[in-house]
């Protein structure tokens, strides 16, 4: 399949695939890419690990590898970089964010959330509206095709809508929602957007400007970093929210978002992780993801017994699946005994795997990233093809 030779050499530049397995695995969390860590090692060897703030050679090295991995981070996204926050994990950041938000939120005020997002980009806002004494209202998704257009967020859309949290890729069945037009759609209510690009980054190219969202998040650990996560906020945005914090702690945007030090390795990783997925040729990119989707749906369509949920036009490659008379556990349980990694359950995509009737066993996910290949996807189909 020619489209799958466009990145010819990448899968080489990852030093956890020499084990053997079928890493179909990607959606929750992928491998490290060679540069990644190798920066975090020479950090840690450097002699620069101090804290940043300081007036002598190696605080001052610091401070430049927070303010690159921030401008880095910046262009992978599209924004400026003063609106990059960075954190531990993106649950922790949206957390924070909602929380922040809500002290504007009183009875009466809405929040939209929607049935295909990631529970991190739903319970915060859930949280954060109840002690508001606001109302959360859910968009969902088309049946049978799951897809999510913008008049599926109109039609909860209200004039006291303050903030729609949507997800730009599922992270259990791919779907690409229309998110210029909900974005739109949003501000024509006067309301604001919260992104969760978590599963989009590694598959899409993001542009917060071209978009014109509100705040943004993902993390790094999805595109090949280290487990750390980034919020991007409009920075007029940030400047009128006050986050809880601590008294001596920096004041400025984007710094008052960030809770104590930094882990300054990981930035060295997250800024190498960016400026890889910057270096592809994300038309190449969506080739081979495309072409690896394709081998997937078609043959797990082709095999008696197998459910695959979701048909929608624009999707990342991801899909989730089930097989008739086995729990989404004993399939993931074979296709682990043949060395080929999924993931079962869930994911946190809660609301859809209860909007589906699929709890609480949920359903196997597979996904493809820069680094899978078509003899990965072919050890799956066998497996489940023997099931």
């Amino acid at each position: 399949m020619a489209a799958t030779r466009a990145l010819a050499g990448v899968r080489e530049r990852f030093p956890g695939l020499r084990d053997g397995w079928a890493r179909l695995d990607g959606p929750a969390g992928t491998q490290m890419v060679d540069v990644a860590i190798e920066a975090m090692a020479d950090f840690m060897r450097s002699g620069d690990n101090a804290n940043h703030g300081g007036v002598f050679r190696a605080a001052e090295a610091t401070d430049e590898l927070v303010a690159s991995t921030r401008e880095t981070v910046g262009r992978l996204l599209g924004g400026d970089p003063r609106g990059v926050v960075l954190g531990p994990s993106m649950t922790a950041l949206t957390m924070r964010f909602a929380a922040t938000v809500a002290r504007d939120l009183g009875p009466g005020d809405e929040v939209v959330c929607t049935r295909l997002d990631h529970d991190a980009n739903v319970s915060p806002w859930v949280i954060a509206a109840e002690r508001a004494g606001a109302t959360v209202r859910f968009a969902d998704p088309e049946p049978g095709t799951l897809e999510l257009p913008a008049s599926a967020v109109e039609a909860v859309l209200s004039g006291r809508t303050r903030w729609v949290a949507v997800t730009a890729a599922s992270n259990a069945v791919g779907t690409i929602p229309d998110l210029p037009g909900i974005v739109a759609a949003t501000h024509a209510a006067g309301a604001r957007v919260y992104v969760d690009a978590v599963h989009a980054t590694p598959h899409r190219a993001i542009d917060v400007d071209a978009l014109g969202c509100d705040a943004l998040v993902c993390s790094a650990y999805k595109w090949f970093g280290p487990h750390t996560s980034v919020l991007w906020g409009r920075p007029d945005l940030l400047e009128a929210l006050r986050p809880d914090k601590l008294r001596p702690s920096p004041d400025e945007i984007p710094d008052r978002f960030e809770l104590g030090t930094l882990p300054f390795e990981s930035l060295a990783g997250v800024r190498a992780a960016a400026e890889f997925i910057l270096s592809l040729d994300r038309d190449d990119l969506r080739a081979h993801e495309d072409a690896l989707l394709a081998q997937m749906l078609d043959g797990l369509r082709a095999i008696d017994g197998v459910t695959v949920y979701g048909a929608a036009r624009d999707r990342a490659p991801t899909l989730m699946f089930n097989v008739d008379g086995r729990t989404s556990t004993d399939v993931a349980a074979a296709l682990a005994a043949e060395k080929v990694a999924v993931w079962q359950g869930n994911y946190y995509a809660l609301e859809l795997s209860e909007h589906l009737g699929l709890e609480p066993e949920g359903a196997v996910r597979a996904g493809a990233v820069a680094y899978t290949d078509e003899e990965d996807v072919r050890r799956l189909l066998d497996v489940v093809a023997r099931l």
